[in-house]
C-alpha cells in the first residue's frame, strides 16, 4: 500500500515539473527577428547600380540597401546573380529574401513578386558606335536612300513649287519682248522655256537673262532666293549624311526594325526591342553586349538609360554614342517574395531617407554631373 502511494506521489511530482518547464518555455522572450537569421540579398554587377572591385560591391543600389539595412538594424549577406532572370528566380524560389539592382517594376512581375516603392526613375535607351559601321554598307544604296528619303523628297517638292512662281512671272513679262528668253507668246511651249530658266537659275546659273526690266528685277530676287535655298538644302543633306554615318541609320526606337540589337536576357529591354521588330541577341552580361557592339557584330545596344549613360561617359567615352531620347519609361524597385513583411519596413525607411536627404546624397554621388 505504501509502495502505491509513493508511486503516485512521484508521478505527481514529475507531472508538475513538466508543466513548469512548459510554462517557462512559453514565457521566455524570443530573440529579435534580425538576430535570428541574416537576410539573403541577391544582386548583380551592373555599373553604376552595382560595381565590383576585386569582389567588393559598391554602386548606387548597394549603398542604398546598406543604408536601409543599417536603419532597420538587420544583418545580411550579398549573393551575386548573373542576370535579372536569375535574380528573380532566386527570390521566387525562396533562395533570397531581397533582390536589388536594376530591377524594373512591371505589371507581369507584380503578379509574382512584391516591390518596394520606386528607388530610381529609368527608361530604355540606345547606344551605337560613334564611328558608325564601316565597310559593311553599299555606297550606291546609301546614296539613293539619302536622295529619296522623306526629307529630300520634301525639299524637292518645295523647289518645284518655288520654280513655278518666277517661271510664270517671267513668262508673262517676257512673252512679248523681242529677243527675250521666251520666244513665243503662247503658254505652251512658252512656259517650258520659263521653267527651264527658273530651274537653271535655282541650281546653277542661268544661260541667259530676261530682257524686260521688270523680269530682270524678278531674276535678281530669284537668284538670291536660289542661293539661300541651295545653301539650306546642302546643309540638310550634310547633317542627314553625318547622322547616318554616326548612327548607322538608327536615331530612335522606330529605326530598330530589322536591325541587330544586343541586350541582356530576360530583361524588359529584350521584350521592347522585339516589339520594334529588331533582331535581338540576348547575352548574360551587359558587358558582352558592349563587346558585340565594339566588334560590330550588332548594330546597337538597347538597355536601361542610367546604365548606358554611365557607360557612355566612362568606359565607352568616345567609342559609343547615345541616340534618341529615353523611351519605355520604367521604375526600379526592391523586389521581395509575395507577402514579405520587409516590404512595408523598407518603404518606410525609403520615405525617411528621401525626407532627410540621405537618398539624394547617394543619388548625387552616382548620377550627378561632375
Amino acid at each position: 500500500m505504501s509502495f502505491r502511494i509513493l508511486t503516485n506521489i512521484c508521478g505527481c511530482l514529475i507531472g508538475a515539473f513538466a508543466l513548469c518547464v512548459s510554462a517557462l518555455a512559453q514565457t521566455a522572450p524570443s530573440a529579435p527577428a534580425g538576430a535570428q537569421q541574416e537576410l539573403r540579398v541577391v544582386t548583380r554587377v551592373l555599373p553604376p547600380m552595382v560595381t565590383s572591385d576585386d569582389g567588393k560591391l559598391s554602386g548606387f543600389s548597394i549603398e542604398l540597401w546598406n543604408e536601409i539595412a543599417r536603419r532597420l538594424n538587420v544583418r545580411f549577406n550579398y549573393q551575386v546573380a548573373p542576370d535579372v532572370r536569375a535574380q528573380l528566380d532566386q527570390v521566387k524560389k525562396g533562395e533570397a529574401d531581397v533582390g536589388i539592382a536594376a530591377i524594373s517594376i512591371t505589371a507581369a512581375r507584380e503578379a509574382d513578386f512584391d516591390f518596394s516603392q520606386p528607388i530610381l526613375n529609368s527608361g530604355l535607351q540606345i547606344i551605337v558606335n560613334s564611328q558608325g559601321r564601316q565597310g559593311d554598307g553599299n555606297p550606291l544604296r546609301d546614296l539613293l536612300a539619302l536622295l529619296f528619303s522623306g526629307a529630300s523628297v520634301a525639299w524637292l517638292g518645295i523647289a518645284a513649287a518655288l520654280i513655278l512662281v518666277p517661271a510664270h512671272i517671267v513668262w508673262f513679262l517676257e512673252r512679248r519682248h523681242d529677243g527675250g528668253i521666251v520666244p513665243t507668246e503662247k503658254y505652251f511651249p512658252g512656259i517650258f522655256y520659263a521653267l527651264y530658266w527658273a530651274a537653271g537659275t535655282l541650281v546653277t546659273q542661268a544661260e541667259a537673262a530676261p530682257k524686260q526690266w521688270m523680269a530682270r528685277v524678278v531674276a535678281i530676287l530669284w537668284m538670291f532666293t536660289g542661293l539661300v535655298f541651295v545653301a539650306l538644302y546642302t546643309a540638310q543633306l550634310t547633317a542627314t549624311l553625318t547622322v547616318q554615318q554616326i548612327s548607322g541609320g538608327i536615331n530612335g526606337p522606330a529605326d530598330l526594325s530589322g536591325k541587330t540589337v544586343a541586350t541582356t536576357r530576360g530583361s524588359t529591354a529584350a521584350a521592347a526591342a522585339r516589339s520594334y521588330n529588331a533582331q535581338v541577341v540576348e547575352v548574360a552580361q551587359i558587358t558582352e553586349a558592349y563587346e558585340a557592339l565594339a566588334s560590330r557584330n550588332v548594330d546597337a545596344v538597347v538597355f536601361d538609360s542610367p546604365v548606358l549613360l554611365y557607360y557612355a561617359a566612362n568606359e565607352g567615352k568616345g567609342r559609343v554614342s547615345l541616340v534618341g531620347a529615353p523611351f519605355r519609361k520604367e521604375d526600379y524597385g526592391v523586389v521581395f517574395p509575395q507577402g514579405s513583411h520587409l516590404r512595408g519596413q523598407v518603404n518606410v525607411e525609403l520615405l525617411k531617407m528621401r525626407e532627410e536627404g540621405a537618398y539624394q546624397r547617394i543619388y548625387d554621388k552616382w548620377f550627378a554631373s561632375k
